[in-house]
């Protein structure tokens, strides 16, 4: 299914989206690094910064997300060389009060992530399907963070090897029409 753009957008925004497929080459550290110096420069209130990350790129690490993930996501996920957790600060660190645009913040740094991500031909899909407070407990994640997501990052594999249902929605899906968001 093609896409249909009725404006004219940079092309990272219109090329991107959240493939199953992926190769279980290495990304280098230091893409994975350009990836959330991207992050870095996302806006936030207060230029708090709220987000905070877990990078799981090596075998320990991937072994204990992947068995957190639910059973759907692994089927496709478990190939992905990098596993990303992303975590959002619930309070401000100037006065510990309750930092309400926290997760809003945190979403605009993954925003920049995935963008940085597809500029350099590596492929994200974020994941809700996976256990919270398992993660908390494995990872040791304090209670004044909000696990957000995690992130299968790589590169494009062969769709082929897909299971037939998840293999039918390995392409991308059209959105409603700008207009349709307006209120």
């Amino acid at each position: 299914m093609a896409r249909t753009f009725a404006y004219d957008i940079m092309p990272e925004i219109m090329e991107r989206w959240s493939p199953r497929a992926f190769d279980d080459t290495p990304v280098e550290r230091e893409e994975l690094m350009a990836l959330l110096e991207a992050a870095r420069y996302a806006p936030s209130c207060f230029n708090e910064q709220p987000w905070r990350f877990i990078l799981c790129d090596d075998a320990p690490a991937l072994k204990k997300m992947r068995g957190l993930l639910a059973a759907s996501n692994q089927v496709w996920a478990n190939k992905a060389p990098v596993l990303l957790i992303i975590l959002s600060k619930k309070t401000f660190a100037l006065n510990a009060s309750a930092n309400y645009w926290h997760m809003f913040d945190a979403g605009t740094a993954w925003g920049y992530l995935s963008l940085e991500a597809q500029r350099r031909g590596l492929i994200t899909h974020a994941m809700g399907g996976f256990d919270r407070k398992a993660t908390q407990s494995a990872f040791d994640i304090p209670g004044e963070y909000d696990i957000l997501t995690v992130v299968a990052i790589g590169r494009t594999g062969d769709k082929n090897s897909l299971p037939p249902d998840v293999l039918k929605n390995e392409q991308p899906q059209e959105r409603v029409p700008a207009d349709t968001l307006l209120l």
